[in-house]
């Protein structure tokens, strides 16, 4: 089977590279971009995290000048995912991000960020109900951005207020979220029952149980639903204690990756052909379906943001084996060949 190249919104690092690292090179980037073509990914948003401005610039200075000057880099990155820093700092929601690094939400913080990146950032998650949330959705999408809900507490009159305003995406849904909330007035109803988002979801069988992403496909529709990784620096690595965005990070044989101690998860260690395997073989999407959720539903949530920055992607194509294994991928004029089944 042949398809075109699979779509990652949500990568913070690969294969033992930290795209969140003020120290990460374009060599160390085509490291972890190689990596990723192996699994399928034509195209992906190198994604920085919550950290206070200072930070996110330096982290900003060296993601841009890496993604410049590698090989790989100007063809499967046409830009970045901001997650953060404006999201709720209450327990449950921050996740793993740093909660004092939280502020109000500022679209001229985004322009500057993004001065800094060379390429545009296309997504950017945050939780509308922060101080100046709806005024920044709206700001953002009028510049052009993917506005995305996520890390948030917001209800149903926020996040329609939200989608009103511009937001058309929610940032792993079904994450980002406290183990226990009000029953049925919370924001994961608020966003699955939200016609205007399309959502992402972790396919690893640790962020969601099988069972419960089954539902969620279900009320979100096949239609809005995109896979994503929202890998950090640990995946495609061997387990073990990494640094990821400043903060230690253990992988655990069973894939999880968490803080030393932790209970929250910490991004994971998915690799995006595995999140495809995994909905085929939990009887949730025939191959196609799950392929199209990791390629042209991603492709479609972001096509607003391309156009409006006047960017084309080079073409990309994957030739599969029968177990759903990538045989061959091809982004522009690069092509890898892989040993197959």
């Amino acid at each position: 089977m042949r398809t075109v190249g699979l779509v990652d919104l949500q990568v913070n690092g690969f294969a033992g590279v930290d795209f969140n690292a003020e120290a990460v090179t374009a060599q160390a980037l085509d490291h972890a971009l190689e990596a990723m073509l192996a699994t399928g990914v034509a195209t992906c948003l190198p994604t920085l995290i919550t950290a206070h401005p200072d930070e996110l610039e330096a982290r900003a200075d060296a993601l841009g000048r890496a993604v410049a000057e590698s090989r790989l880099g100007p063809l499967m990155c046409p830009g970045f995912h901001l997650e953060g820093p404006f999201l709720n700092p209450a327990a449950g929601f921050a996740g793993c991000h740093p909660p004092e690094a939280m502020v109000a939400a500022d679209a001229g913080l985004v322009t500057r960020l993004e001065s800094r990146l060379r390429r545009p950032i296309l997504v950017v998650t945050l939780a509308p109900e922060v101080a100046g949330g709806i005024a920044a959705v709206r700001a953002l999408a009028q510049a052009g951005k993917i506005v995305a809900i996520g890390h948030s507490a917001a209800d149903f009159a926020t996040v329609s207020e939200a989608t009103a305003a511009g937001a058309s995406l929610s940032t792993h849904l079904g994450n980002g979220l406290p183990q226990q909330m009000h029953k049925l007035d919370n924001p994961l109803f608020a966003q699955l029952g939200e016609d205007g988002l399309m959502a992402g979801f972790i396919a690893d069988g640790i962020h969601l149980h099988p069972a419960a992403l089954k539902s969620l496909l279900r009320a979100k529709g096949f239609e809005r639903s995109i896979l994503v990784t929202d890998a950090v620096v640990a995946a495609g690595a061997a387990p073990g204690r990494y640094h990821f965005a400043g903060m230690p990070v253990d992988l655990a044989s069973d894939g999880s990756v968490r803080q030393p101690g932790g209970v929250s998860l910490a991004g994971s260690a998915l690799k995006l052909d595995e999140a495809v395997r995994n909905m085929v073989a939990w009887g949730l999407a025939t191959a196609e379906q799950a392929i199209a959720m990791a390629s042209t539903h991603a492709l479609a949530a972001l096509a607003p943001a391309l156009a409006a920055s006047g960017i084309v992607l080079p073409q990309s194509e994957i030739d599969w084996t029968d177990g759903l294994r990538v045989a061959r991928v091809r982004v522009g004029p690069v092509s890898r060949v892989y040993v197959t089944e």
